[in-house]
């Protein structure tokens, strides 16, 4: 956990430890960095608002050389950082003040799709030129891999999976993250967009992953002039 306030770290601490979770909490961004390079953890909990960093920068660093799922702390209400922080990799993010048992919860997701895809098995998924490789985690296009986050990652492998189907937002966020409070965000909008970015020719005249005006999002069976398959 990277987060300055040393009252909620002790209370999440203390909170987490009969549960099994051992939090390491570093007050600030240059000491989060540190720990982080001893590789060891399994989620990041990020706070945006850190003495000495850019929070948002921060995710942005830490996405560029680790998968690790991230989910980001942010203060109520601040709807636009959670939006840039989802665009710069966070997988989840949770507004102040919030429920311990619910960054639980939201940490068990992160950790169970991870634990999910590493378990799973070694079929591809092939749209003409995309491939989705759910044993690697990884998409590619003509063999070239394209950058995605975990939590984006799980949201094309579950569109995909329903090639043809249309699913609402709603549908989406229970799929992929599970049950939360809201029932509808824009986070799964902003995700949709980073993964057109990387998988679509043309990030604004999609072919692969359609919007349904009213609706939600449709995975294309047909793609690049070939069927799926």
């Amino acid at each position: 956990m990277i987060d300055d306030d040393a009252s909620l770290a002790g209370m999440l601490r203390e909170y987490l430890a009969p549960l099994g979770v051992a939090l390491t909490v570093a007050p600030t961004g240059a000491a989060g960095l540190a720990s982080l390079r001893h590789g060891g953890f399994d989620a990041l909990i990020l706070d945006l608002m850190l003495p000495d960093a850019d929070g948002l920068q921060l995710c942005r660093r830490i996405r560029a050389e680790s998968e690790l799922p991230i989910l980001m702390l942010t203060a109520r209400g601040d709807e636009e950082d959670r939006i840039v922080g989802l665009e710069l990799g966070a997988d989840d993010y949770l507004p102040k003040p919030f429920n311990p048992r619910e960054l639980l919860a939201r940490l068990r997701a992160l950790l169970r799709r991870r634990g999910s895809a590493a378990a799973g098995s070694r079929e591809r998924m092939r749209f003409g030129r995309l491939e989705i490789d759910r044993d690697a985690r990884v998409a590619r296009v003509d063999g070239e891999e394209r950058p995605l986050t975990a939590y984006q990652f799980d949201l094309l492998c579950t569109l995909a999976e329903s090639a043809g189907r249309v699913l609402s937002r709603e549908s989406l966020l229970d799929r992929v993250r599970g049950p939360a409070p809201e029932a509808y965000d824009r986070s799964i909008d902003v995700h949709i967009s980073r993964i057109r970015s990387a998988i679509e020719d043309d990030p604004r005249r999609p072919r692969r992953i359609l919007t349904i005006r009213g609706t939600g999002y449709v995975f294309a069976r047909e793609q690049d002039g070939q069927t799926t398959g």
